[in-house]
């Protein structure tokens, strides 16, 4: 099984580079086609071919990741962030080729891969090891449910990706006019975003290869049931060097970095739990090394990124865009309704003998299932079409995000275990 599993993440390894090679092909088809000495449609075409094999190799080599690792793990590997996270991945590139296969729509390769290769490089941030199923999700549901919702909040992914592609068609970013200027703002606002989840990625993987560690060791004051003061002690470990450490502690062991051998801050008393610290610690780092980044892009390009991504985009319909929105959302909605809530909903029965428990998980699902149910009835019943229908998808998205991910690592609740 050691073998199955090492194989498991060579094919894991092989998808990921086969992804950033296609990613680069659909860069070459794109904006290539303005150089070819060819006709641009055929330079287009070829290279879109190319693309979207090389792509579509990637996707044979995840579904080999998936389900050898099945296999050697004997359950489906969605079980925890990494296992969960590579299997949304996994998922992306099955909607995006779905979609692609009904529009072929070059151009959403360049905006699909991307988010594919972030979304399994933050899988590969969390532990890779095999773990044992807890009871809870010792069930056939584990299958059933997770795979659906996952599979629904894909398609969800492609409809935000051909949503920010409607934006950056249709806004003119040399128009100077007060409501061009917010549109403009908040198209650079959300590449911002962007920019800084891969800030966040970059600089995780190199603190861990440079190996940093720091250590605190945190006491907190605490009432117990007779109401005497009880003092407890946790040790907190960073890999990241600490701009804020846990309130109430002490430097146990801290690397220096860039001349720095002491916390500069410490966090607020009122941010509680022995992770708090860690997780502000984390947000920080990724505004300071995402802002960094977006202005080295910016100093390069010698111009916002929506303006240089704008020409990109002419001799696309935006209405093929618009149309590619909604029907991935509309093939989504259905599919997540049945994973998210539905079969969500049976397993909490049989695993705590109560369909709804207002956990902040669940919460959070119902909250995504009324987003996009209000997505469908504003575009379906008040003809929210254009720039509205592209916001509401590239703002969706956002909402998916923090269920899947805000609220495993920062709220406390039922589905925890999914983050470690």
């Amino acid at each position: 099984m050691n073998n199955l599993l090492a194989f498991s993440g060579d094919a894991f390894v092989a998808a990921f580079f086969l992804y950033c090679f296609g990613f680069i092909f659909y860069v070459i088809a794109v904006a290539g086609r303005r150089w070819s000495n060819r006709d641009p449609q055929q330079h287009l075409k070829r290279w879109g071919r190319i693309a979207f094999v090389v792509s579509t190799l990637g996707l044979a080599a995840h579904l080999t990741f998936f389900f050898t690792r099945w296999i050697g793990a004997s359950h489906i590997p969605t079980s925890n962030m990494y296992e969960f996270m590579s299997f949304l991945g996994m998922a992306i590139m099955i909607a995006f080729t779905v979609i692609f296969a009904i529009y072929r729509t070059t151009l959403l390769g360049m905006f699909a891969l991307p988010l594919t290769i972030i979304i399994i490089t933050y899988a590969a941030v969390f532990p890779q090891e095999v773990q044992p199923l807890i009871p809870a999700l010792d069930s056939i549901w584990l299958y059933i449910h997770v795979t659906t919702a996952a599979l629904g909040e894909a398609f969800f992914a492609v409809g935000f990706a051909a949503g920010l592609m409607y934006l950056l068609r249709v806004i003119d970013f040399k128009d100077r006019s007060k409501g061009a200027r917010r549109q403009q703002r908040w198209a650079e606002f959300s590449l911002y975003v962007i920019v800084v989840v891969v800030a966040f990625i970059v600089t995780v993987f190199a603190f861990r290869g440079a190996d940093y560690q720091a250590e605190f060791l945190q006491e907190t004051l605490s009432i117990d049931n007779r109401g005497q003061e009880v003092t407890s002690s946790d040790t907190v470990e960073y890999n990241m060097p600490p701009i804020v450490k846990p309130y109430n502690s002490d430097v146990v062991q801290m690397d220096s970095f860039l001349g720095m051998t002491q916390p500069l801050l410490e966090t607020p008393s009122w941010m509680e739990g022995v992770d708090a610290a860690r997780k502000l610690n984390t947000v920080l780092w990724s505004i300071i090394t995402g802002s960094l980044l977006y202005g080295l892009l910016r100093l390069v390009l010698r111009r916002p990124l929506g303006a240089a991504l704008h020409p990109l985009m002419e001799g696309i319909d935006p209405d093929d865009l618009d149309e590619i929105t909604y029907r991935s959302i509309a093939i989504g909605f259905p599919i997540f309704t049945l994973g998210a809530l539905i079969f969500a909903m049976i397993w909490a029965e049989i695993a705590w003998s109560r369909f709804w428990g207002w956990d902040p998980k669940e919460v959070w699902a119902l909250i995504t299932w009324l987003y996009y149910s209000a997505y469908l009835h504003l575009r379906l019943s008040r003809g929210w079409q254009g720039q509205r229908s592209a916001w509401l998808a590239v703002i969706g998205f956002v909402v998916v995000m923090f269920t899947l991910i805000g609220v495993n690592l920062v709220i406390a609740g039922l589905h925890s275990y999914a983050g470690v």
